[in-house]
């Protein structure tokens, strides 16, 4: 039986699947993506948001994503399912800190009921066991004990600045077997978009690039018009802002005109009790 029920599908990408039966059967349709039209990887985003635009309450303890969802299983196995699709996801430094500091970026720790499915997915899509990792942090400022940077198993990679990577050397980072630090040219203390792409495909061969956030880093992505595919999990709660309240949208730092916003196209729209899962593909001008 299906997690969420389509109610539109206009994908048009109808190429062979490594989709398994089950998984098939529990997204109810099969997931294609599209080849980026640039030299640089596929970049897909997924987000959840309340009603009223709320990515995040930014109450410490409360300000993982799980806290909008209300930890609802079908954006769980969501979240699972484009981890499996991915070569690799990027998170800020923000996203990082936000979670436990026992959480893993890989499919079957956001939805472990579905683990074998994902294994099969990963194995008939000829990927590795496990995404790669890929934390964006300018200044080097990381709490380095956490999980993901001391599982053997999943590589992760950080990349930095100059400055970020002498703070991450003072922290021990080298010691980590399963981490790599990359400094890149900066401005502003932000290292741009198109730059952490190159490396990714060029250095690791990445095709696929899952955008899990947070705000500020996905504002970059957009505003570099990279991000060829936007998730979004409608939560039926409003949060709310109160006078200079910081609660987040999905763009932070970011604005753009009337005659340069980008615009997307409906592709699917799943729904599950009362939540919408949304998906959209950049439109090609």
């Amino acid at each position: 039986m299906g997690l969420v029920r389509t109610l539109i599908d206009r994908d048009r990408e109808r190429a062979e699947s490594a989709f398994p039966r089950k998984l098939r059967e529990r997204y109810d349709g099969d997931l294609h993506f599209g080849r980026s039209p640039a030299a640089r990887p596929y970049v897909i985003a997924n987000f959840v948001s309340t009603l009223d635009g709320v990515v995040s309450f930014e109450i410490k303890g409360k300000s993982g994503g799980g806290t909008i969802s209300g930890s609802n299983r079908a954006d769980r196995f969501i979240m699972g399912l484009l981890r499996a699709s991915a070569d690799a996801i990027i998170v800020g430094a923000g996203t990082l800190q936000a979670v436990s500091a026992k959480s893993l970026w890989t499919p079957e720790y956001v939805y472990p009921d579905a683990d074998r499915l994902y294994e099969e997915y990963r194995v008939n899509a000829h990927k590795p066991q496990y995404p790669l990792l890929v934390i964006v942090s300018g200044s080097g400022q990381l709490e380095l004990k956490r999980a993901v940077f001391r599982t053997p198993a999943i590589r992760t990679v950080i990349i930095t600045t100059s400055a970020g990577r002498d703070e991450l050397t003072r922290r021990g980072a080298a010691t980590l077997g399963s981490v790599e630090v990359h400094a890149l040219k900066s401005s502003g203390g932000s290292v741009a978009p198109r730059a952490i792409l190159q490396l990714l495909q060029s250095q690791y061969g990445v095709k696929r690039l899952l955008h899990e956030g947070g705000p500020a880093l996905f504002g970059q992505f957009l505003a570099a018009r990279v991000v060829d595919e936007f998730f979004l999990t409608l939560s039926p709660q409003i949060a709310g802002r109160k006078g200079d309240a910081t609660r987040p949208a999905v763009v932070k730092g970011v604005e753009f005109a009337p005659n340069s916003a980008p615009w997307f196209e409906m592709v699917s729209i799943k729904e599950q009790a009362a939540y919408l899962y949304l998906r959209y593909r950049r439109r090609r001008s």
